[in-house]
């Protein structure tokens, strides 16, 4: 069918990553304003179709901007009509190409409110879970690389319950194999700030807390890279609570499991700055009485070569 077309297009532009030729286009976007106005109004006195097709040229053209607007005029001229629904969801991914992420999340929503049994509605609820993974990293963070897991990661959550809830209600989607691989990494990236924020709390002296941040990677995210570093943390919380036995049973499941870990010596003795036997200080810091080369706390930051 002919409504079929814009939504092939769609998700075929959907992987292109923005550029600094973004720029240009902005300056572009700017000069050609008054003429994209004049068209506008020109498709103001189109017919339906005519209208429709006007929309697709422009986010053929990756002006999104027009797009929305065209798109936007189609449905309230013709809200029966022909291109009615297919327009709504268009809206959702013009909205997502021109970053207006929470946009195109309350355009997705309001097409699964409106068309729950419509036979694209997977399409939504897949944009839903892009949008919400890149509505904090703004525009410069697609030109500057960034490292997310140090970055608040609500949006990660959220985009994580989204591709949860597509594969729950559409285990069979065209869309379900790709959200497959986001949830993986979306995990792995908050394992990750899990134990970026250990290592912060370790810096404050706040061992429980680094502790319980561990704890939270083995137990809950145990599939990820991270739950090698999760197992580190609570072994070393563990000994700077003076809580020995847990910190040599939780040892004993590094070695098992993690022989490389570089908290593990060529004898799979566990080694950091603080041991079973106190705090490791330097000859300087010892004759110093503290004062020169204080032993640094524990860092954790390794990632497990795949087999």
């Amino acid at each position: 069918m002919e409504t079929d077309r814009p939504m092939r297009s769609s998700v075929n532009k959907m992987y292109r990553t923005l550029t600094l030729g973004a720029l240009t286009a902005c300056v572009v976007a700017m000069l050609a304003a008054c003429s994209g106005n004049d068209e506008l109004e020109m498709a103001a006195d189109s017919g339906e179709q005519q209208i429709y097709l006007e929309a697709q040229r422009y986010l053929e053209n990756d002006s999104f901007d027009l797009a929305i607007r065209t798109l936007q005029m189609l449905e309230s001229r013709y809200p029966f009509g022909r291109y009615a629904e297919q327009a709504q969801l268009e809206l959702v991914f013009a909205h997502y190409g021109g970053r207006e992420f929470e946009a195109a999340i309350e355009a997705a929503n309001r097409f699964i409110r409106l068309h729950p049994q419509h036979p694209n509605v997977d399409y939504a609820y897949y944009m839903k879970g892009l949008a919400a993974y890149d509505i904090d990293g703004g525009f410069l963070a697609s030109l500057v690389p960034t490292d997310d897991t140090k970055r608040d990661v609500g949006h990660m959550k959220e985009a994580l319950a989204e591709f949860a809830q597509l594969l729950a209600r559409f285990p069979d989607s065209p869309y379900a194999p790709d959200a497959r691989l986001r949830m993986v990494h979306l995990r792995n990236m908050l394992a990750r700030h899990e134990i970026h924020v250990a290592n912060y709390y370790f810096r404050r002296g706040a061992y429980m807390a680094a502790l319980n941040r561990g704890r939270y990677v083995v137990e809950n995210l145990e599939q990820t890279p991270s739950v090698a570093d999760g197992l580190a943390i609570m072994a070393q919380a563990y000994l700077l609570l003076g809580l020995d036995d847990l910190a040599i049973d939780t040892i004993e499941v590094l070695k098992a499991n993690y022989p490389n870990h570089p908290n593990l010596d060529d004898n799979g003795e566990y080694t950091s700055v603080y041991t079973l036997q106190g705090l490791q200080r330097s000859w300087i810091n010892k004759v110093s009485l503290g004062l020169f080369d204080p032993p640094e706390p524990p860092q954790f930051n390794y990632r497990p070569k795949p087999n």
